[in-house]
């Protein structure tokens, strides 16, 4: 091979090293949950949990009724850096009515927020960390039954050196 060839494939070599990420992470599986929104289910047995759960609670109440509406983890199921599917259950009015399961939220942190969306149920942004120190935001709407990500709103964000988020849209 010719010097000439030599350098094209040290440059090439070079060139490929540079493009590779370091610390790369492979896409995950969303967790199907056992029951759909609207549907009958029992807090920390039905939702996103494993086969021996380890149930915490984290209920509130989002709809601003005085009653808790019930908010079940399984940390079980939770990743390495803290991130889990937390279950939401609208407890029924009357005795022996069923718990209505809303949906879930993905993220190691909870943050209620003060817009609402239907039935009055409280917007809720949920912190999914990520590697190097950045989260992703994703705020959750509630919509004909059921809590949905509000796809218009997430965000992308890093900690600064000095404790602030720096986030960036992540339609653009």
């Amino acid at each position: 091979m010719s010097l000439r060839g030599v350098a094209i494939l040290a440059v090439l070599a070079v060139s490929v090293a540079s493009c590779t990420r370091q610390g790369r992470t492979t896409p995950q599986l969303v967790p199907t949950p056992s029951v759909q929104p609207g549907e009958c289910g029992v807090p920390g047995r039905d939702g996103v949990m494993s086969n021996a759960p380890k149930v915490e609670h984290a209920d509130r109440d989002l709809d601003g009724d005085g009653r808790l509406e019930v908010i079940v983890v399984d940390r079980a199921k939770c990743d390495a850096r803290g991130n889990c599917y937390w279950n939401v259950f609208k407890v029924g009015a009357a005795p022996g009515e069923c718990a209505r399961y809303l949906g879930n939220f993905a993220g190691a942190a909870l943050e209620p927020l003060v817009t609402k969306g239907d039935e009055n149920m409280s917007d809720v942004r949920a912190y999914w960390n990520q590697a190097s120190g950045r989260l992703l935001l994703q705020p959750y709407r509630f919509l004909r039954g059921g809590y949905l990500i509000d796809d218009g709103d997430v965000l992308q964000c890093k900690r600064a050196s000095d404790d602030r988020l720096e986030c960036a849209d992540t339609k653009r």
